[in-house]
């Protein structure tokens, strides 16, 4: 039996805590007096489910039982997970952590969204609630501060790793945590660069993600200014920028006024800059853009690409597919593979299937390990072959049929499968063995050649394409 998480309150904050549960297999138990709670979280839902799976190589588990609940007592029930996401009035958390406790099991992680409050807060009248401070959109963004007692912290830490996020144990309880500490002083210098006419929300926002915000995504703060201390590092660049803490660059210590002038000021600026767009053609941006960064981290395991490469590893592996030849790669097309007709373009293709060969490589040990000793397959030729088109967010699969792999080279057709009883694409590929250090092309010896002809053997009986290109006699 599945693992559930009950969500109290479905505001944006508990709609993402839904989804992020959901979509890793939990079973989602919702409590929100709000009518419309159902109608937003499904929202977000939608959001989710076209966003989330397309940072993975493998399938995420299918997704859990959502249900609805109109009394919170029946919503935490059984739950592993209980997390309150009310409004930001301690009054109402009293409340609600009371009733949660009354009904909730011992056993069962009690956390608060809470952006501000202190675990000694929230726990003045008997509850046992650590911070479990996330970040929007909950379902993309990996970080969740945890504040309280250690033993339940570190508990609801393992649970937050296998859904995929990066928990940061916060050392002493303070006020705003964190990061919402660096966030405030950024925002109350953005308030005065906008009152005193030096910038527009627009021109702010530039700043941030045309520069530091890029470097930041990766690196964080001291990272970043160790580099920019060059090869003398960190010590360098305190010597050299030390000196300007003292200057007096912002008004950090100071808050402008909240008139309805500065109001006003601010909300027509920010019409300005993006009320050509729907809240959801928003959200759908940046939840595109999500994707492509965190994807790209992934590729060097930077960042949040790293707490991603660390999940997929413990995502389970298909082992065959519908023609019972080995599954290779299993994802969901994101948003970075689609083109402006709305389905897969032709280099995506090329991508998948070298993943699959890459996965076939290490299937027959020529890996990571293999690679660094010095010999590796090199791509000489493929020939792509479409039959279907594959959509975003569509789930495909592929498996790979050794057709040859004997001597110097390896042949091989990945199969593109989306859905339905027959391939969408097909990749015959070439590979060459190849020495690295003299990059001339060698034959394979040891486990790697006896494992790339037992495969040959082993799918020597199955059905092959009507035609095949590579590695056919010359006329």
């Amino acid at each position: 039996m599945g693992r559930k998480a009950a969500i109290i309150g479905g505001g944006v904050i508990g709609g993402g805590w839904a989804a992020r549960f959901l979509l890793n297999g939990w079973d989602v138990a919702v409590f929100d007096p709000d009518p419309e709670a159902e109608r937003k979280i499904d929202a977000v839902l939608a959001n989710a489910r076209r966003s989330l799976p397309g940072l993975y190589e493998r399938a995420l588990p299918p997704e859990g039982k959502l249900s609805y609940h109109t009394e919170l007592a029946a919503a935490v029930v059984g739950a592993t997970w209980v997390q309150e996401s009310v409004p930001e009035r301690l009054d109402i958390k009293h409340k609600v952590l009371a009733q949660i406790m009354a009904a909730a099991p011992e056993t069962a992680v009690l956390g608060s969204s809470t952006s501000g409050f202190k675990p000694s807060e929230l726990n003045e009248k008997g509850a046992r609630a650590v911070v479990a401070h996330p970040f929007n959109p909950v379902y993309l963004l990996p970080l969740i501060e945890l504040v309280g007692d250690a033993a339940a912290c570190e508990k609801a830490a393992q649970i937050l790793r296998e859904i995929g996020m990066y928990p940061l144990l916060v050392r002493k309880e303070i006020d705003a945590h964190i990061a919402d500490r660096f966030l405030e002083a950024v925002w109350r210098e953005a308030l005065w660069l906008v009152k005193d006419g030096i910038a527009t929300t627009e021109e702010i926002d530039q700043a941030i993600r045309m520069g530091f915000g890029l470097r930041w995504a990766q690196m964080g703060l001291f990272e970043t200014y160790r580099i920019a201390g060059g090869e003398a590092g960190m010590r360098h660049f305190l010597a050299q920028f030390g000196p300007c803490l003292t200057w007096p660059w912002t008004k950090l210590m100071d808050v402008p006024d909240f008139t309805d002038e500065l109001v006003d000021l601010i909300a027509g600026q920010s019409d300005a800059q993006s009320g050509h767009r729907s809240i959801r053609e928003l959200e759908r941006l940046r939840d595109d853009n999500l994707v492509g960064i965190m994807r790209a981290l992934k590729r060097t395991g930077s960042g949040a690409g790293g707490v991603i490469t660390a999940h997929e590893a413990m995502l389970p592996r298909r082992a065959t597919g519908p023609d019972g030849l080995p599954v290779t790669v299993e994802m969901q097309v994101p948003t970075t593979f689609v083109d402006y007709n709305g389905h897969m373009n032709e280099a995506p293709y090329l991508e998948v299937s070298a993943r699959a060969s890459d996965r076939f490589m290490e299937m027959i040990g020529a890996d990571a390990a293999y690679i660094a000793g010095g010999l590796s397959y090199f791509t000489a030729e493929n020939h792509v072959r479409y039959f279907a088109e594959i959509d975003i967010g569509a789930q495909i699969m592929v498996t790979t049929q050794a057709l040859g792999g004997d001597g110097r080279k390896l042949h091989l057709l990945n199969k593109i499968w989306a859905g339905g009883d027959t391939p969408a694409a097909t990749v015959e590929t070439l590979l060459l063995h190849v020495d690295l250090s003299t990059r001339r092309v060698m034959a394979p010896t040891g486990v790697v050649a006896e494992r790339a002809a037992a495969f040959v053997s082993d799918h020597a009986d199955h059905p092959k394409p009507d035609r095949l290109v590579l590695n056919q006699p010359r006329a």
